[in-house]
């Protein structure tokens, strides 16, 4: 295990995210630890030179349509409907003076 964590790591990723660890969860946490770090260690090995960058796993675009309107204007047929009515508005009861 080349990545050694700290007790006092250990004990600041507690703080921050607000754990009470007891000593045995506190060994268990740096083992987990420095096993993720050698894991991203040999991650880094990997010969990436041929890879093209990407910003997703799947090739992503923009699936766009025609913007047509299809209720056009019905404002009478829906202000049918309102309680009140005023200057192409709805009226509706006061809630507050």
């Amino acid at each position: 295990m080349a990545n050694v964590i700290s007790d006092e790591t250990i004990e600041y990723v507690g703080i921050l995210a607000k754990l009470e660890l007891s000593g045995e969860e506190k060994e268990q946490a740096k083992k987990d630890m420095g096993r993720m770090l050698d894991y991203i260690d040999k991650l880094g090995e990997l010969d990436t030179a041929d890879v093209e960058p990407m910003s997703h796993a799947f090739s992503v675009q923009n699936v766009f349509r025609e913007d047509i309107v299809t209720n056009g204007d019905i404002r009478d047929e829906i202000l049918s409907n309102a309680p009140g009515e005023k200057n192409g508005m709805f009226t509706v009861p006061r809630t507050f003076d």
